[in-house]
């Protein structure tokens, strides 16, 4: 039988612009991975939106998942980002194989 543990999967929605401060804060957090996927749109309380690439609004959605000591000191240091720049970060369990390698 094939063995889980629970980790936390983290998505933090942001600006194309702002990706490496997330990516920066994951490594500092020590988490050895994350996936970068593009936003084309969305809607939230103000209505909908697009990507705007003249406007350098594009969005991406970054994905990790780690430990949850490692998944809580990722969200202290983003949360000041999450108002100051209108990051979305979500979390939830997730179980995963091999969970060593997060």
């Amino acid at each position: 039988m094939i063995e889980t543990v629970t980790r936390k999967r983290i998505e933090i929605l942001a600006d194309k612009a702002l990706q490496s401060r997330v990516t920066d804060a994951i490594d500092r957090a020590g988490i050895t991975g994350w996936t970068i996927t593009p936003v084309s749109s969305g809607k939230g309380r103000e209505g909908r939106w697009r990507e705007e690439s003249v406007m350098g609004t594009n969005k991406v959605l970054v994905l990790t998942i780690a430990a949850e000591d490692k998944a809580m000191a990722l969200a202290e240091e983003l949360a000041p980002m999450l108002t100051n720049f209108g990051f979305i970060l979500s979390m939830w369990d997730v179980q995963v194989i091999r969970g060593e390698r997060f």
